[in-house]
């Protein structure tokens, strides 16, 4: 078995950062076309468009604030005009901010994450599902958290809108079901990237995996290409932790 992408078009929303240039990378391999997303990252976005279209993949690069409809739904006519209709959609950009107590967390910072994590799931679905349900398939993949599991201190904001986007998502799996649309969600725990190396501050982490060891976003980009290929065409409505098994979800 191998992963075959070819005839397909994946956008990734925040595709320019850290685990999205992965991502991004693995989709173009399998042989999909990309459209790399950015918000303000643009040399970054167009520097890895580059590196796609060297993979004999088309690929684009495209700016939207995905909290605003007015520019997610610019950014789907971009998209269309230049590639086509998306019929993968990989929702993993997201605001970063102080984490401090929920005594202490300013609500601006939850009406944020809010925005980022709920608005940016309906918003993405509102633009693009329509065109994969004409189509009779469709992958819609959001990139969750182990964090939205284990309700640390601090964590709350981040937490509360990752939780949210769960409801969103699930709710939408069964509503596009019937059009052969799935939907399913990718949980990082803490990975290793391009820029932020494995070291001794992790230790105390790694020593509470059951696999005693930090993944690399490659682990997440491998399950992403997975749930977007014909060989998970009946896995939907599901929330896949990709931790060493350090979140395990109950049944």
């Amino acid at each position: 078995m191998n992963i075959n992408l070819k005839g397909h078009l994946a956008l990734v929303t925040g595709g320019s950062g850290q685990l999205g240039r992965v991502m991004c990378r693995t989709l173009a391999d399998c042989g999909a076309d990309v459209a790399v997303h950015y918000h303000q990252n643009r040399a970054s976005a167009d520097g890895l468009v580059a590196e796609l279209t060297g993979k004999g993949v088309r690929a684009m690069s495209v700016q939207a604030d995905v909290t605003v409809e007015a520019e997610v739904r610019a950014m789907q006519g971009w998209v269309q005009t230049e590639l086509g209709a998306p019929d993968i959609l990989v929702n993993n950009a997201v605001i970063q901010y102080t984490w401090t107590s929920v005594l202490e967390q300013a609500l601006a910072d939850y009406e944020s994450q809010f925005r980022s994590s709920v608005l940016h799931n309906v918003l993405m679905a509102q633009a693009f599902v329509p065109a994969m349900q004409q189509r009779g398939w469709g992958r819609v993949i959001g990139i969750n958290t182990e964090c939205a599991m284990q309700n640390a201190p601090t964590q709350s904001a981040y937490v509360a809108g990752k939780r949210g986007m769960d409801g969103v998502l699930r709710v939408l799996a069964k509503e596009v079901g019937p059009q052969q649309i799935t939907v399913n969600q990718v949980a990082p725990g803490w990975m290793i990237s391009e820029d932020v190396p494995d070291d001794d501050a992790a230790a105390a982490y790694r020593a509470g995996v059951p696999l005693r060891r930090r993944g690399t976003d490659q682990d997440i980009a491998n399950l992403v290409a997975f749930l977007a290929s014909d060989l998970a065409s009946f896995i939907s409505g599901q929330y896949i932790s990709v931790s060493g098994g350090n979140v395990m979800p109950s049944i």
